[in-house]
Parts: C-alpha cells; sequence; structure tokens
C-alpha cells in the first residue's frame, strides 16, 4: 500500500473531530472568537440543542471581506501577531475552528467591520467555500453554523438528546460568563431564553460576585468568603463558599486561568487540602477561583479544546492556592452559611404547608364554608385577649443577665436533652450542637500546639493496657514516636496489647480504650505506606472527638457561655470535623414564618 496525501476536505474533517465533540464545543469556539473579538454583548440561538442551528451574534470589531476569506482557512488567525506561542494572551489562537466546524457543517458568516458602511457574508458547505457577497449588517459578527455534523454522519449518531445537549451548552456559556462578568450574554432556544445576564457594573471584585451570584445562585452569593493572594508574579483572586455549604458533587467548582475555563487535576487537588479539615471526603465546596500568572510560566497548549493547562512551577501554584483559601476560611471565623437555617426550615415547614393546603381546598361535605369557619375560628384564637392592660408574656428563668447585643452567638437560654444549647441573640435564636462545637473547639486547640510543638501531657496514675489484634497492635507499635509528637505516648506490650502512659491534657478524661483502638482503625484503613505526618488532621480529629463535651452531659450556664465565647474567638467553628454545622441560627422573621405570622 502506497503512502499518499489525504485531501484537504478529509483533513478538515479529522481536526473537526478533536475541536467539535458536540454542539457546545463548536459553540464555546464561536463564543471565544467573539470575546476575542472584543464584544460587550453576545447573543445564542440554538434550535435542537445546537443540532440544526447555532447562531453567535456579537458587537465585536467585526472583519473585512478579505479577512472573511481567510478567516476559514487552516491555521489563519490574527492572534499570534509575532508567532509566539509562549506569551498567549487570547482565548483562541490555533486558527482551527472556523475551517473545522465548515467541514462538518453549513456555516454562514456576516461580518461589518469596525468604521466600515457595508458588511459581507462569506457561506461553507461541508468544506466548499463561496465567494463573499454584500449583505445588511451592524458592526460586529453574525455566524450561523446549520445542521452539524451532516458531513460526518458517523458523528451524529453519537450526540445526545436534544436537552442533554443544551445542558452541556449552558454549562459552556455560564463558565464564559464567569470569565467575562462585563460582557452581557443572552442565550435560548426555540422554546425560551434559558440564560440573560447583563454586563455586570463596579469593580472588578464586585462584577464578579454579581456574576457568579447570577450563575452559582443566590445562597453562594450570601455565603461566599473573597480570596486575594499573591506570590510570585502570580495573583489568586475569586470567592469560596463556607464549609457548610457544600454539595455531593463537583459541579460547582470553577477555575480560570488568565480569563480561560480550564479543568486541571491540580485545581481540584488543592481544593480537597484546603478544606480537608472542613468536610467530609465525599461533600465538595462551592468554589470560583480566578488565576492570573504571566504566560511563560503556563502552557495553554495542550489539547485543542484548550480546558488542559501545564504550571512550570506546579507546587507553587498549589500552595498558593492551599494557602490562601485556608487563610480566607480562618478569616470567617465562627460563620455558618444561612443555607443551615433554610434547611431547618424547610424540613419544618411541608407539613404545614399541606395542612394550610387541606384547610383550602379539601373538599368537605359541608362545603366551602366549613375550612372558612375553621380559618375564622384559628385566626381568633391567635388574637391577643382582651380586657387585659398589658400584653401577657411567658415567663422564663435566664441563665445569664449578660446583654444579648454584646455577642454574635448570643447568651445561652436553656439546654435541651443534654445535647442541644439554646442561646437568645439580638434578632432571634441560635441552637448549638455541643458535641459538635466543642470537637471542632478542641481540635482547632489540637492543631494550634501541634504547629508551636507545645502540646501538653498528662500522665496517667495508672498506665492503661489496651488489648488489640495482633495487626492491630504492630500498626499502633510501629508508630509510636508519631504519636508522641501528638502528645499521645504509648509502648508495646506483648504481641496483641498496647500500653497507654500519657495523654494530650487538652482531652481531659478521656476513654483511652476506645480511643486507641480508633487510631488502630484509622490506619488499618490509610495503609501501612502513608506517613502518620501526612495524616495528623485526622488523628487529631479523631482524638479531638474523643476529648469532647459528649452529647448527653448536663451543663451549667456557665458553662454553655464558656463554649458561646470561646466559638465566637476561634475559627471554623461553625462546623465540625466532618463539615456539618455546630449550630443553627433562626432569626426572628424565620420563625415567625413557621408559625403563619408572616
Amino acid at each position: 500500500m502506497k503512502l499518499r496525501r489525504l485531501p484537504e476536505t478529509l483533513v478538515n474533517q479529522i481536526a473537526a473531530g478533536e475541536v467539535v465533540e458536540r454542539p457546545a464545543s463548536a459553540l464555546k469556539e464561536l463564543v471565544e472568537n467573539a470575546l476575542d473579538a472584543g464584544a460587550k454583548n453576545i447573543d445564542i440561538q440554538l434550535r435542537e440543542g445546537g443540532r440544526t442551528l447555532i447562531a453567535v451574534t456579537d458587537d465585536g470589531c467585526g472583519m473585512t471581506p478579505d479577512e472573511l476569506t481567510l478567516a476559514i482557512e487552516r491555521h489563519a488567525t490574527s492572534k499570534l501577531p509575532d508567532d509566539d506561542l509562549v506569551h498567549i494572551k487570547s482565548l483562541g489562537f490555533r486558527g482551527e475552528a472556523l475551517p473545522s466546524i465548515g467541514a462538518v457543517a453549513r456555516v454562514s458568516i456576516t461580518s461589518r467591520a469596525e468604521g466600515s458602511d457595508s458588511a459581507w457574508v462569506l457561506r461553507i458547505e461541508g468544506g466548499k467555500v463561496f465567494e463573499p457577497e454584500p449583505a445588511a449588517h451592524p458592526q460586529g459578527t453574525r455566524i450561523e453554523v446549520r445542521d452539524l455534523f451532516f458531513a460526518t454522519p458517523a458523528r451524529l449518531k453519537f450526540l445526545k438528546t436534544p436537552r442533554t445537549e443544551l445542558t452541556h451548552a449552558v454549562e459552556m456559556v455560564n463558565r464564559l460568563a464567569m470569565a467575562y462578568p462585563g460582557v452581557g450574554f443572552v442565550l435560548s432556544d426555540e422554546k425560551r431564553t434559558v440564560i440573560r445576564l447583563a454586563p455586570a457594573q463596579g469593580d472588578l471584585f464586585t462584577q464578579r460576585l454579581d456574576r457568579l451570584g447570577a450563575v452559582m445562585g443566590r445562597a453562594f452569593f450570601d455565603n461566599s468568603i473573597p480570596v486575594e493572594a499573591e506570590r510570585e508574579g502570580i495573583r489568586l483572586t475569586g470567592y469560596i463558599g463556607l464549609p457548610t455549604l457544600n454539595r455531593g458533587n463537583a459541579n460547582q467548582q470553577y477555575m480560570f486561568v488568565n480569563g480561560r475555563p480550564v479543568r486541571d487535576k491540580l485545581f481540584y487537588g488543592a481544593l480537597r487540602g484546603a478544606y480537608r479539615d472542613f468536610l467530609a471526603h465525599d461533600r465538595y465546596p462551592y468554589v470560583a477561583l480566578y488565576l492570573d500568572l504571566p504566560p511563560e510560566i503556563v502552557d495553554v497548549n495542550v489539547h485543542p479544546a484548550k480546558t488542559e493547562v501545564r504550571f512550570q512551577d506546579p507546587a507553587l501554584v498549589r500552595g498558593l492556592i492551599v494557602g490562601a483559601l485556608r487563610h480566607a476560611l480562618a478569616d470567617a471565623g465562627h460563620r455558618a452559611s444561612t443555607t443551615v437555617a433554610d434547611a431547618a426550615l424547610g424540613a419544618a415547614q411541608p407539613f404545614n404547608a399541606n395542612f394550610a393546603h387541606q384547610i383550602q381546598s379539601r373538599p368537605y361535605e359541608q362545603g366551602a364554608g366549613a375550612a372558612r369557619g375553621l380559618a375564622d375560628r384559628s385566626a381568633a384564637f391567635q388574637a391577643p385577649l382582651g380586657g387585659l392592660d398589658i400584653t401577657p408574656t411567658a415567663r422564663h428563668e435566664a441563665i445569664d443577665d449578660s446583654p444579648v447585643e454584646d455577642f454574635p452567638l448570643g447568651v445561652a437560654r436553656a439546654q435541651l436533652h443534654e445535647t442541644y444549647i439554646v442561646a437568645q441573640t439580638a434578632d432571634g435564636i441560635v441552637i448549638v450542637d455541643q458535641h459538635a462545637a466543642h470537637e471542632r473547639l478542641v481540635y482547632e486547640r489540637m492543631k494550634a500546639e501541634m504547629s508551636e510543638g507545645t502540646i501538653k501531657r498528662q500522665g496517667l496514675l495508672l498506665p492503661e493496657v489496651v488489648e488489640l489484634d495482633e495487626g492491630g497492635a504492630a500498626r499502633i507499635a510501629a508508630r509510636i514516636d508519631e504519636f508522641k509528637a501528638l502528645g499521645l505516648v504509648l509502648e508495646p506490650f506483648g504481641e496483641g496489647a498496647i500500653v497507654v502512659r500519657e495523654t494530650p491534657a487538652m482531652l481531659g478524661n478521656v476513654d483511652v480504650h476506645k480511643l486507641v483502638r480508633d487510631l488502630a482503625d484509622d490506619l488499618a484503613e490509610w495503609g501501612e505506606t502513608i506517613a502518620l505526618e501526612e495524616r495528623l488532621a485526622d488523628v487529631a480529629g479523631t482524638m479531638a472527638c474523643h476529648g469532647s463535651v459528649r452529647a448527653g452531659r448536663r451543663l451549667q450556664g456557665a458553662e454553655m457561655n464558656a463554649l458561646l465565647r470561646e466559638m465566637e474567638s476561634t475559627p471554623h467553628s461553625g462546623q465540625c470535623n466532618h463539615g456539618r454545622p455546630t449550630y443553627v441560627e433562626l432569626k426572628l422573621a424565620d420563625i415567625e414564618k413557621l408559625f403563619g405570622r408572616r
């Protein structure tokens, strides 16, 4: 078989297989071209998820007839004026998108250059190019892609349903919209407008938060923390969610490198490291981070889709992300997300809403008058009693007479079920899980002492002998020196036992038998190859759990208020070591909703 050069049409179709995977891929290339052209408003129309029509209209700089003809040739681009693949400052640069799309679809490009008095249209059909013709169009460009993959029917068979393809397109546009908050985006299909984002106003930080709130939701807008850090010419900005605002997948985690949306393993690994102390392994935070760095220290020419990047110094980038996020989380103090209260109210309201619906709509035999009569009697029951000079109030015994306005978490008023502390704030109530809260406080104290190398130990009057299976005892014995650094002094005692001589002083009267057994189980789960230093946070968390106030223990008023005050002064006290909230705050307005007063 002889070697031969492939026809140009076939070469373009092969290239299209890399660049245009689905309608969302073609749309991404067109929107990026519009952004590179300086567009301030981008209008997108789709039909059947982009199968039959993708139309992108922008108000960018536009193109002349000569530039139109050149734009659809392979590797023709205006974005590398110095032929420099190192200092790339635009989203597109390969010059592959338009010829690749034109090779597998019917494309028309209508454009009017800035300062020109006329527009021109160019058509391509399955790789065949027609001559430019005069057209009517304002400044900017409109590209229509019809019948995508009609020239490659095999690829067409692999497309998903129109709804699925539309979902991918929406996700792609949202990512670019978050990267460019000063640009307006509109995306519509044949039935409705799916995205409508006006250009954000204000400084860049304000623009980004407004756009992120519009895309990621009001919950993120209300419960996000600003991030800003710089190291060796690399600048990291953005917003991250409080740990108690989390979800079961990573769909709300975004990273932008020099304005380019990317998916990078280093980024996801850094996020896990930064949130390690605050979230369970199967929960993911909400994050949107923007990394700006010199183009010469990042390679964006890794894949035709341009969603992967490589950093010259990945350790520096990872360290910057982890350090900046941990600092931002520490600055959040005891703050927990408002979604905790929303979830509590949501759990309490369905019955009431259903009951109200039944009252209003249930077809009683006596007719609608019976329901109205019941509602009237309910309103009369809640009305103030007549004949009294003052409004009656409930009596209560205050645990502490301190003004509630002085403390963010209020003043303790009661303990319920020897587990939950109820505190009164200036405009509501706070319910604290005493075990979860104290576990976090002990854990933070232990981390601080670990970093200073000053963990205090207390000797046991009588050393405790803990019996284990031989494997568990061997795992503990192999890490004795490392446990000693955490304030836990152990010694082997035969083949299946460990002697405990000293424990960390902050743990108090701890159940050493259960503590050692849990640590042995942890080591078995992690594996022998993992150094304990890499798991210090998990070990400290296990020890803190054993040293915290247990549920079922009755606390005095002074103890409860001391716990509240320490929470207010301790970073991260709004969630336990597993990411669950340590307290729920209900505003008076929220409580009034529960009782139908609002």
